[in-house]
């Protein structure tokens, strides 16, 4: 096989083998998250269900202190996590949007 940067040389081994352990981690994190959006679905059914708001700043804010203490245990840049966690609560927001407003499932 060769590198698409570099067509006439072969790509080491122990590349391929670091590109196939990334291509693994990077399927478990798209099922992980298909897996959290079911869950924040349900939630946002709820929500819409008991009358109560698509956001919660509150809740937000106590995720992103917690996700931040994790990355800094998992040798990760805090600041990463906290705009990984933004991107995915936005999107999450305006699932449950939809769903309060009875438009298709996201």
């Amino acid at each position: 096989m060769t590198d698409a940067a570099s067509p006439h040389l072969a790509t080491p081994p122990d590349l391929e083998e670091l590109r196939h352990s990334i291509d693994n981690i990077d399927a478990a994190v798209i099922h992980l998250l298909a897996e959290r959006f079911k869950c924040t679905r349900k939630v946002g059914e709820l929500k819409a269900r008991l009358n109560l708001p698509p956001a919660d700043p509150l809740r937000e804010a106590q995720q992103v202190a917690r996700l931040r203490a994790l990355a800094v245990t998992a040798d990760l840049a805090p600041e990463f996590a906290e705009k990984f966690l933004g991107f995915l609560v936005k999107e999450v927001i305006r699932h449950h949007e939809l769903i309060r407003n009875g438009e298709p499932r996201p």
